[in-house]
């Protein structure tokens, strides 16, 4: 499910007609729809109803205070991995005891302010790092709450960037290890084992790969809890999103595929998802973690841009828009693919083979190649779908380019919920020495 849709000729979040955003706030724009986020958290939280279980949605995906003040509203805990996302957390109206602070890199200030802040949870990802958060710990007179995170060599079959499960990744500790890093772990002062925690990748397509995870990790998660009484088993997050044919499944299901061949991998709904790792994890007795962030932030956020120019090259057309790859990098870093519609209902369904490239100097600045669109015109805009998730979060202000505003619709009404940069902003803490 998702919230936009063509009326009355445009492009509309809920009930809001985005050419009034454009002619409001100027482009480029990020829009969310609160109905969607709001719907992809609690569709998540009600199918696991068969288990105890906490949904802690992956801070890294959209970080802004209002999407994780939303979450908060709603009982949601937080898979943060910087001081700086538990810093949102808290002031986004978030639980810090319903936090688990993952990433391979956590920095003595980091943790510092984790411990002082009562942080739920920290993921270890390294028999050096479980070491230092002893000591550190030990130092402030407090237990340092730790899973170890373990890497269950399973191939997610993702983009290689987004693949974090096999072991030449750089997360977690190996499979083979885990039982002696606990040990080790367990004899620690100034540690408290709170249970294991497990993560193969992003936008994964297929049921299969969690299947094959959690059933490898099953037995190992049993053992340690006959051992050390770990209360809890997060494994991870990942499930896979939309990014094609964005509005054809909306009122629709989100996955939309022809699963009448036996042979194919399991579409992967909410409700397979829930219905295929149930059986297997109700038997363990434990609180299940999930950490989605895509599948609750993903669909629910649009990037709109204004046509500038077009370009006529001698084998391309070039449609030349005011958003660049410094504003949504992933065409650009993943390859990825996001549909892109005319905010304005094309009267004609003509197409013509273009590519939309934004203006920052880079060959790499581009949303599409060789991509079949309707006719657009100079002053056009276009919305770039699905793009609520690692959109904005990993923008940048390469070519000195002002950050783009944001916007939460909810029904008819919109809020600003980040203003748009200035350039005043651009050098704000910046000093020339005298």
């Amino acid at each position: 499910m998702h919230s936009f849709h063509y009326q009355n000729n445009s492009l509309h979040c809920e009930n809001v007609d985005l050419q009034d955003l454009i002619q409001e706030h100027g482009t480029p724009l990020y829009v969310y729809s609160q109905a969607t986020i709001v719907d992809h958290f609690t569709r998540l939280d009600a199918a696991l109803d068969g288990v105890d279980h906490l949904v802690c949605y992956a801070t890294k995906a959209n970080s802004n205070l209002a999407v994780l003040n939303l979450l908060a509203q709603r009982g949601a805990g937080f898979d943060i991995v910087s001081g700086g996302e538990l810093y949102r957390i808290i002031k986004a109206g978030g639980d810090p005891a319903k936090c688990t602070f993952a990433g391979v890199g956590k920095t003595r200030s980091e943790i510092e302010y984790a411990l002082e802040q009562g942080v739920g949870c920290f993921n270890a990802e390294s028999e050096a790092e479980v070491q230092r958060l002893n000591d550190i710990a030990g130092e402030m007179g407090k237990k340092a709450p730790i899973a170890l995170r373990v890497n269950p060599n399973v191939d997610a079959k993702t983009h290689k960037y987004i693949s974090t499960g096999k072991s030449d990744n750089k997360f977690g500790i190996n499979f083979e290890s885990i039982p002696d890093a606990y040990a080790r772990a367990a004899k620690l002062p100034n540690v408290t084992l709170r249970g294991v925690q497990m993560h193969i990748g992003s936008q994964l397509t297929s049921v299969d790969p969690f299947i094959e995870a959690v059933k490898k990790v099953t037995p190992l998660v049993e053992d340690l809890k006959a051992q050390y009484g770990i209360e809890f088993f997060s494994i991870g997050g990942g499930i896979g999103i939309v990014y094609e044919d964005t509005l054809a499944s909306h009122d629709a299901a989100w996955w939309s595929r022809d699963d009448s061949d036996e042979t194919a991998a399991v579409p992967i709904t909410i409700e397979a998802y829930a219905q295929a790792l149930l059986p297997l994890l109700k038997p363990l007795g434990l609180t299940i973690f999930l950490e989605p962030g895509r599948l609750i932030a993903g669909n629910a956020g649009v990037l709109l841009s204004e046509v500038l120019y077009e370009k006529k090259g001698g084998s391309k057309i070039f449609e030349i828009v005011d958003a660049g790859m410094n504003d949504l990098i992933r065409p650009a870093l993943y390859q990825g693919h996001h549909d892109i519609v005319p905010v304005k209902q094309p009267a004609s369904e003509d197409t013509v083979a273009v590519d939309i490239v934004g203006p920052v100097c880079e060959s790499g600045d581009f949303f599409a190649q060789d991509r079949e669109l309707p006719k657009l015109e100079q002053g056009d805009c276009i919305a770039v779908l699905s793009a609520g998730a690692y959109g904005f979060v990993m923008a940048s202000n390469y070519n000195s380019r002002p950050f783009p505003a944001e916007i939460l619709v909810d029904g008819s009404q919109s809020h600003v919920i980040r203003k748009r940069q200035t350039f005043d902003d651009l050098i704000a803490g910046e000093v020339i020495p005298k």
